[in-house]
């Protein structure tokens, strides 16, 4: 047990040591105020003040774990080693920059909750966070300051037994359209004819009939394929289902439709299913609890894993809606339009609510990259990419974190803008898993 001492514990104090000390060192953690507690532990012991007591474990803390509410904070990017780090303390501290602060600053996404721009979807931009502006969005480096803070911390005390966590993997799944042309409304197929030929797409117009023709298989019905992988290598997986209406963002298949609600009652039998929220229910509740109740009908099972479509979510309000609705797990932390992490970690962690000022038991789970952000914004050719997910990878690999990544049903087509990245899923993997 490792006894941690400050002038004054509070929320943030609580949840920041407990994710960095126990979650990512699994470490167990008590707190105290008392100094005469502290002085008599004879164990390993920190106390995190603004001077030290004796010659204890110290580092000098930083006044954001004792505020409330947001500040327009000055922030001064220095190195440790190699690694960008922020919040320095001084030369009693036993650590040169406060990490635990500054874990806390990057993992609440305390920034987005600062006065910011929106993309054209409503979204907090990689472009205006701290970890893009300083250049560390693509290193996990709340991870990478915990075992350099662990490795100090081994010298002032030997004899502790230290435990090491395992690298983990888990794929998952978005289907925003479980097919390209089949069971498609005679209206939409209509419409998808039609525009296909005033833009004189004719190979699409060819494609389009010879699929509802039955003459080909749809080419977005690439589950099988996925199953077998998951098979094949043994990895974990999870399938977020699009249920909302249809819209101009929300293109899925109707779950009128029986056989969309068959696949989903397939994939639950074989994989994780969790919930695809439509565009529009970043701030609706009641939009949100209907969708989870149809896919629960269709299910026959609780709905607990949840991401939102386009990656659109408002910090506190989203989160607050899915707590609400008793989603336990949340796996849209994580850019649009860049590769990298989001919240500086590749540690799943659990949501500290910023207006309430309390750890909340929704579990975040902050993905690396997303075969979109590859293809349609950074514009990268299948071999580039797979140089880039080796990076983020080995960067996740090298602090035995959890590595998530986030595909889609139609990369695996090879067909349309997918032409040529068919193969690039089972390549991922086996780098996933190397």
């Amino acid at each position: 047990m490792i006894l941690i001492y400050s002038h004054k514990i509070t929320p943030r104090v609580r949840y920041i040591f407990k994710h960095i000390v126990t979650r990512t060192l699994l470490m167990p953690v008590s707190f105290t105020n008392k100094i005469e507690e502290f002085v008599a532990h004879s164990g390993p012991k920190i106390s995190y003040t603004k001077t030290p007591l004796g010659n204890e474990f110290f580092i000098k803390c930083n006044d954001l774990l004792f505020e409330e509410g947001v500040n327009d904070l000055e922030i001064n990017i220095s190195t440790w080693g190699n690694i960008p780090c922020f919040f320095a303390t001084n030369a009693k501290s036993s650590i040169p920059y406060d990490i635990f602060a500054a874990s806390f600053y990057l993992i609440s996404r305390y920034e987005e909750y600062l006065p910011h721009v929106k993309d054209k979807h409503g979204r907090f931009t990689a472009e205006q966070s701290l970890a893009f502006k300083k250049g560390f969005l693509e290193k996990p480096v709340v991870d990478i300051w915990a075992l350099k803070f662990l490795e100090i911390f081994k010298e002032q005390f030997p004899k502790y037994k230290f435990k090491q966590r395992e690298y983990r993997f888990i794929s998952t799944i978005d289907i925003d359209n479980a097919f390209a042309y089949k069971h498609k409304s005679f209206v939409r197929n209509i419409g998808g004819y039609l525009n296909d030929v005033f833009k004189f797409r004719l190979l699409n117009v060819i494609n389009r009939l010879a699929v509802n023709l039955n003459f080909k298989s749809d080419p977005y019905h690439t589950f099988s394929s996925i199953l077998k992988l998951k098979k094949t290598y043994q990895i974990q997986t999870i399938f977020f289902f699009l249920v909302g209406d249809y819209t101009t963002f929300d293109t899925n298949v109707s779950v009128s439709k029986s056989k969309y609600r068959l696949l989903i009652k397939e994939m639950v039998d074989y994989a994780h299913v969790g919930l695809h929220p439509s565009y529009f229910s970043m701030k609706n509740g009641a939009l949100i609890k209907k969708e989870k109740e149809r896919l629960e009908n269709i299910t026959n099972t609780p709905i607990k894993n949840s991401r939102q479509h386009y990656l659109r979510f408002s910090l506190p309000e989203t989160y607050q809606l899915l707590i609400d609705l008793e989603i336990e797990e949340d796996y849209s932390m994580g850019y649009a339009s860049n590769v990298g992490f989001r919240a500086g970690t590749c540690t799943p962690f659990y949501f500290y609510d910023l207006d309430f000022e309390i750890q909340t038991p929704l579990k975040i789970y902050p993905f690396a990259l997303m075969d979109t952000t590859l293809n349609d914004y950074m514009k990268l050719t299948p071999k580039q990419s797979l140089g880039k997910i080796r990076d983020l990878k080995n960067e996740v690999k090298a602090v035995n974190g959890t590595f998530i990544t986030l595909f889609h049903n139609e990369t695996l087509s090879d067909y349309l803008r997918w032409k040529g990245w068919k193969n690039l899923y089972e390549s991922m993997i086996k780098i996933a898993i190397s």
